[in-house]
């Protein structure tokens, strides 16, 4: 079974955390090695800017998200 099988959701919230999972599944799949990222996450950890382009990739997966739901059915119609 996929990690991914579709990208809807419920509720916005949902969709928020599906864009923190996509966003985490790319670095997981750019990064496999499991300690390399707990080093690298020490660096990025204290860095504004790192923490900025972070948020700035959810945010990009999140409109996708919202895009997929349709901004969820028109905001509920």
């Amino acid at each position: 079974m996929s990690w991914l099988p579709t990208l809807i959701t419920a509720t916005p919230e949902e969709g928020f955390n599906l864009a923190i999972k996509l966003s985490r599944m790319a670095v997981k799949t750019t990064q496999p090695d499991d300690e390399i990222r707990a080093k690298l996450r020490a660096v990025y950890e204290q860095d504004a800017d790192a923490l900025t382009a972070a948020s700035h990739v959810v945010a990009v997966n999140f409109q996708t998200v919202a895009a997929a739901n349709r901004y969820w059915q028109t905001q509920s119609d």
